[in-house]
């Protein structure tokens, strides 16, 4: 069993379709260790406020077929199999962290480089795993987070009702 993370976002819906993408990672997972949810505006072009969110899990599934089955889950609930990146989603679904794995397996970027760019990924991500030290940069994520400019990106903590 290989320890990861993921982060969950959605600006469609997001009350309607972060539960969705939740309980088919559970079925698909196992049991889920999930972050608290926030909010922020979205990065990289105009659009509505994403919720985001980090979840822990464990899995034998190897990364690509890990990846294969992400898009699924996110196909099964309205993105276009051509979303651009920077584009209103129902459901985006990251690997985020691979066990300890770094460089590019299967076509993921190990650690994802958001961990590091964006509060909606590092804070619930300190918040889940905060004595977690992070596989190049050497530090803990509540290192990080500390440290982090948490005005360049607010975050406001929504409910999600699960």
């Amino acid at each position: 069993m290989t320890r990861l993370f993921l982060g969950l976002g959605s600006n469609i819906e997001p009350q309607r379709y972060l539960p969705l993408g939740l309980a088919e990672l559970e079925a698909l997972l196992g049991p889920l260790r999930v972050s608290p949810v926030y909010e922020g505006a979205a990065i990289g072009f105009q659009g509505e406020p994403f919720w985001n969110l980090v979840v822990e899990a464990n899995t034998t599934l190897d990364v690509g077929d890990l990846q294969k089955a992400l898009r699924t889950i996110e196909y099964a609930h309205g993105r276009p199999e051509n979303a651009s990146r920077c584009s209103p989603r129902s459901l985006d679904i990251d690997i985020l962290l691979y066990g300890d794995l770094c460089g590019v397996i299967d076509g993921v970027e190990l650690p994802r480089g958001e961990i590091l760019d964006n509060a909606f990924v590092l804070r619930p991500l300190a918040e889940l795993a905060p004595e977690d030290v992070h596989p190049v940069a050497g530090l803990s994520y509540r290192e990080l987070w500390a440290a982090y400019d948490a005005s360049s990106q607010p975050l406001r903590a929504v409910s999600l009702d699960l």
